[in-house]
């Protein structure tokens, strides 16, 4: 079997090409490093030097292990480093949960926020929904998410990282897209409405439910995610409230409208903050992944955390 005393041995006197001067180089005698360079030919089985009492030479075969033995050699001087690096978080891997909505707003800022300053973490990206990144966490799939609130669950804790406003789309032409001001609730009056899953989409339902209190829509779909929404919506099949970073999704056929006080509460102006659509990041509290707290630490903290 190798040693590294050996590899190190061989690599002393393949470059000195003189066993007096690999021997001082490595601070031992001769007799022990003759033994090292003995026991590394018996293991790999070829002569990789000729020597006699005047000079050393390496032969084909030594020069081409000598080739290898530098690299195994360099691996061994990294890998301590890398190893420290892991520990401390400044290398390693997170594995981040998304959705579509979400890449546009924070994804892309994270990522290059990550690739200056922390190149050393790998990230890998796996788009699901917010009740698929809860899993996953649960799970141990994912290090990290990015996700829309509520997380009930006792391990998870969360903050917020991104706000904004509620908007309305519509199909293009569409008499809402002409008004020329805020729609607020009673615009919708009568028209049909394209809704989110009260399950799978809880929030996005909720918001949809709280701005058109007292509204009197027609409800015609139920949805999971924001993209399907708005292709509906540019196939005529109502309008929908999505959040105000789904006017970058590129869907042709469909115009976005603004809503008073930005889509907030109508019936509790006070609290109404114009934005009131909000991204977290999520993660379990109990996660031992290093690298994870210097991933935290990159992402903004705009409302205090919260640990639902």
């Amino acid at each position: 079997m190798l040693t590294l005393d050996q590899i190190r041995a061989f690599v002393a006197v393949a470059e000195e090409l003189h066993f007096g001067r690999a021997a001082d180089r490595l601070r031992m005698t001769q007799p022990p490093l003759s033994r090292h360079i003995q026991k590394l030919e018996r293991a790999v089985g070829v002569r990789l030097l000729e020597r006699d009492n005047r000079r050393v030479v390496l032969t084909d075969a030594g020069r081409g292990f000598l080739e290898d033995a530098r690299r195994m050699l360099s691996l061994v001087d990294t890998a301590g480093d890398r190893a420290r690096r892991i520990a401390s978080g400044a290398a390693g891997t997170v594995r981040l949960g998304f959705t579509a909505v979400s890449a546009i707003s924070m994804l892309g800022t994270l990522l290059r926020r990550l690739a200056e300053q922390l190149p050393d973490i790998d990230v890998i990206l796996h788009e699901r929904v917010t009740a698929g990144q809860v899993d996953g966490l649960l799970r141990g799939e994912l290090d990290l998410g990015l996700a829309r609130p509520p997380f009930d669950i006792a391990t998870l804790d969360s903050r917020i990282v991104f706000r904004e406003p509620l908007c309305a789309v519509v199909p293009a032409g569409h008499r809402l897209a002409t008004l020329g001001r805020p729609l607020a609730p009673d615009d919708f009056d009568g028209l049909p409405v394209i809704s989110y899953n009260p399950v799978q989409s809880r929030y996005f339902h909720e918001l949809t439910v709280r701005f058109l209190t007292n509204a009197h829509p027609r409800i015609e779909q139920q949805v999971h995610q924001i993209l399907t929404a708005v292709l509906l919506v540019a196939a005529g099949r109502g309008v929908a409230l999505v959040p105000a970073s789904a006017r970058s999704l590129g869907v042709d056929g469909v115009a976005f409208c603004d809503l008073v006080r930005g889509g907030g509460d109508p019936l509790d102006p006070a609290a109404a903050t114009g934005e009131p659509v909000e991204l977290h990041v999520i993660w379990d509290r109990n996660s031992t992944n290093p690298a994870l707290g210097r991933v935290l630490e990159l992402l903004p903290d705009i409302g205090g955390p919260r640990g639902e």
